[in-house]
């Protein structure tokens, strides 16, 4: 009798679990797995700030400085609310072009709008620098953007590929 109380106790438990596991309307969507998947194939354990300073010292840019509060809805057009926490370091002066910034977005759907706030902030700096210092123009002209899961990378510098690369190390597949 015992064996038999534990085996349909077997069965219940099973039954609940798999009910669990099988979403809301009873079916997977494996859409939505998928993007979770996606989501989370890269993992970090650095702070943006902790990538971003150890970038700069490897990697010898022109002096930069921190942009804060509201500079990233004004410069980037993006809503800080999507954001989890960011590190944008941006020229001194209005002579370089120069310019590294890492979103990490609270849900990796956003991304996409941060994307957007980045494309439009490269094309505000290769408009500014279009008939001011070519050399700068043409540096704007060939920045990099790069979404690894929550996070998005943007970099405007000779040396971006390097700084790609280093951003990149920060990073272990999962």
């Amino acid at each position: 009798m015992k064996k038999n109380y534990f085996a349909f106790m077997l069965v219940i438990a099973l039954g609940l679990v798999l009910t669990a596991c099988s979403g809301s309307n009873g079916k997977s969507d494996t859409n939505n797995s998928a993007s979770a998947n996606k989501e989370n194939q890269f993992v970090t354990t650095k702070t943006t700030k902790e990538m971003v300073d150890g970038m700069l010292a490897k990697i010898e840019q022109p002096a930069l400085v921190e942009m804060t509060g509201d500079m990233v809805k004004q410069m980037y057009d993006i809503d800080p609310a999507l954001l989890e926490e960011y590190t944008i370091m941006s020229p001194m002066m209005n002579i370089k072009t120069n310019e590294v910034a890492i979103f990490k977005v609270k849900d990796a759907k956003d991304a996409a709008a941060v994307e957007e706030g980045v494309e439009k902030r490269a094309a505000d700096v290769q408009k500014t620098f279009e008939t001011y210092l070519q050399d700068q123009y043409e540096n704007a002209k060939n920045y990099k953007l790069v979404t690894k899961g929550n996070y998005v990378f943007f970099v405007i510098s000779e040396q971006a590929d390097k700084l790609v690369t280093e951003f990149d190390s920060y990073f272990e597949q999962k």
